[in-house]
């Protein structure tokens, strides 16, 4: 009896949640070790479809650089980076949208269709969802001194994102699951980092949250205590000092400015745990780190 009350509890204490993020739309960038073991890719799926049944619209939003990484190794391709851009060349990129937009695209949407949910897979190419620019990135040449473009091939940013095709998904209570595949504006296809796509799919939905899964619990403080909430004005500050260093910088500028576009709360949470999105949006501490503005 005692066990039964403990999860009535459980359920009261998400309810003020519930009815708060009602109708609320909810990006979640899927990655790392969420997408590999499968105990994780389970869970991921039931929270994904027990927050549409109460009432959100959770948009996934997904990487997959280890699984292109193993299919240009098994054709006999090296995988090339700079700056932590993969270095994407035709080839290169006819294996990205086979392994994205096919692969890892189509096993989520299964992994969630087959618990009972209505998943619809779709690149950014589709409706023109995310039209991109080709990056451009520098670096300083060791013996002038001088920045030289570098030319990383078929790797893009952001240029627009077009919404349409996600409200209408929304409306039939479709779940959209989306691989980060850009269309420029001649028609090339462009390989984007899926939190970059997250954020700027947040942002343009006006997102009530946008969750980034990572392999590590979020930002820690010098002291390696986990820090629960950072003010958007603090970043900088942050950064300068070395709190937030490495692979971590993107990722915080990326809340920063999804929060900057119209997102309520960014938040960087360790998809290594069972049930983290339900953990982080159900209850009253939550995990990982908040990015917001806190007035």
């Amino acid at each position: 009896m005692q066990e039964l009350i403990a999860k009535a509890n459980v359920l009261l204490e998400a309810l003020p949640w519930i009815k708060r993020f009602y109708g609320a739309t909810i990006v979640i960038k899927y990655g790392g070790n969420a997408m590999v073991e499968e105990k994780l890719k389970e869970s991921f799926a039931k929270d994904i479809i027990l927050m549409k049944y109460i009432g959100l619209n959770p948009v996934v939003v997904h990487g997959g650089g280890p699984q292109i990484g193993r299919m240009l190794k098994a054709i006999g391709k090296d995988s090339h980076f700079v700056q932590g851009m993969r270095v994407t060349d035709r080839e290169t990129m006819d294996i990205v949208e086979m392994v994205l937009g096919g692969q890892v695209n189509k096993e989520i949407v299964n992994n969630i269709n087959r618990h009972g949910g209505r998943a619809v897979g779709l690149t950014g190419k589709d409706g023109n969802l995310i039209v991109a620019r080709k990056m451009e990135m520098t670096q300083v040449n060791p013996d002038t001194l001088t920045p030289e473009i570098i030319d990383i091939g078929h790797v893009g940013e952001v240029e627009t994102v077009n919404p349409d095709i996600i409200d209408s998904l929304e409306q039939n209570n479709f779940i959209p699951v989306i691989a980060p595949i850009g269309v420029g504006l001649n028609g090339e296809t462009y390989n984007i980092n899926a939190d970059l796509v997250a954020g700027r799919i947040a942002g343009a939905l006006r997102a009530e949250k946008l969750i980034l899964l990572t392999d590590v619990e979020g930002v820690k403080g010098k002291d390696e205590k986990l820090i629960s909430t950072i003010d958007v004005d603090r970043v900088p500050d942050l950064i300068n000092d070395g709190t937030i260093t490495g692979g971590m910088i993107p990722k915080v500028n990326c809340c920063v400015d999804a929060v900057s576009e119209g997102v309520h709360k960014a938040h960087i949470i360790d998809g290594r745990m069972v049930h983290a999105c339900l953990l982080e949006i159900f209850t009253d501490k939550g995990v990982g780190t908040a990015v917001a503005r806190f007035d």
